[in-house]
């Protein structure tokens, strides 16, 4: 190889390099998103149902938080890496950004930046969680920063078997040390390469499920989540109260075939409102239940899955989302990010396509 093709050649390995540094491969086109804007109630409903609009959706929302807020969020981000790979394989480039923020915080909790550091308990189990969950959902294989986000949940666990989450009076979310005891144990359940059976989860896993037993559920939000955790770990329920469970689940579904978030619980919002039981169905409630509920083994031709499909998909916004209403403000509404990935989960998890 003469001199000429080989400054070339090394041209053209450094501006792929770049490339690379700069977060896009060579064949990836840069994600372009505007600056977050508040969901709307008012916003018209789509024409035609598109789980490839819903995609798009996601994305540019997780994308924008996590570059205008530079964290991980209960309603945006962790729903994000859940949902994200039941719509298509291969990763987009806004996964792969998501993914990588992750990655890299967990990569460089230990940098001795104080900038770097995990400000809360709480962020470590749901980065941990999520991670896993993505991890079941993509390569099928435990990722070494998920292993070694998973790892350190163990080291903040509390003498109960919870976890010191974040209690900022948010519900659903941020409420309780409840929640995130069946966030972690989501994650667990998940966890690829038989985690859950490794020495270094078993001890931790024995004090979460002792934590269980002894804790009632607050309420059914949550104990839909301890639902879903029980169907591959073992010993957070029995047969009995899944089945109760289920039950009390389609007691709730709408005329309509959906939802709501409100009727899941007694909500007091942090601005001190106490939500509608008797409010509208939505994409969270709907999104969040009948996932569960067809995980849990509810088939898809039973009528209440069949119903709540169609609720699904005849309330899909122009945006490419699914509306929910806030239980704590109507600023934001930033809860119709995790309810569009639920929505997006339910779907998929029913077969649903476009």
């Amino acid at each position: 190889m003469d001199l000429f093709h080989r400054l070339s050649f090394l041209g053209s390995i450094f501006a792929l390099a770049c490339a690379v540094a700069a977060g896009k491969a060579a064949d990836d086109k840069p994600v372009q998103v505007a600056k977050l804007k508040p969901d709307s109630p008012s916003e018209a409903l789509a024409k035609k149902f598109s789980l490839g609009k819903a995609a798009d959706y996601l994305d540019t929302q997780s994308v924008a938080w996590i570059r205008e807020h530079r964290c991980g969020s209960c309603h945006t981000t962790f729903p994000y890496l859940m949902a994200r790979p039941t719509v298509k394989d291969k990763l987009t480039p806004a996964a792969k950004e998501v993914r990588k923020f992750f990655e890299d915080s967990v990569a460089n909790w230990d940098s001795g930046k104080k900038e770097n550091k995990p400000r809360y308990d709480a962020e470590v189990v749901a980065i941990a969680a999520s991670l896993a969950i993505n991890d079941a959902r993509t390569t099928g294989k435990l990722h070494p920063m998920t292993r070694k986000a998973l790892d350190r949940i163990w080291t903040l666990q509390k003498a109960d078997g919870a976890w010191d989450w974040r209690k900022c009076n948010w519900p659903p979310f941020e409420l309780d040390d409840y929640y995130g005891a069946t966030f972690a144990a989501v994650g667990l359940s998940m966890a690829p390469d038989g985690y859950a059976d490794t020495a270094k989860a078993k001890e931790g896993l024995a004090k979460l499920r002792a934590y269980f037993k002894k804790t009632p559920a607050p309420n059914l939000h949550h104990k839909a989540w301890l639902m879903w955790a029980s169907l591959k770990l073992d010993g957070l329920m029995t047969k009995d109260e899944r089945q109760q469970t289920i039950k009390d689940l389609l007691a709730l579904q709408r005329s309509d075939g959906g939802w709501s978030l409100a009727s899941l619980a007694e909500w007091k919002g942090v601005d001190g409102r106490v939500n509608d039981k008797n409010g509208p169905s939505d994409g969270y409630g709907t999104g969040l239940v009948l996932y569960v509920l067809h995980e849990a083994g509810v088939q898809p031709k039973e009528q209440a899955i069949k119903d709540g499909v169609t609720w699904l998909r005849k309330h899909q916004r122009e945006s490419g989302r699914w509306f929910t209403h806030s239980l704590n403000s109507d600023h934001h509404h930033y809860i119709s990010h995790a309810g569009s990935a639920f929505a997006v989960m339910a779907l998929r998890s029913c077969d649903v396509k476009d």
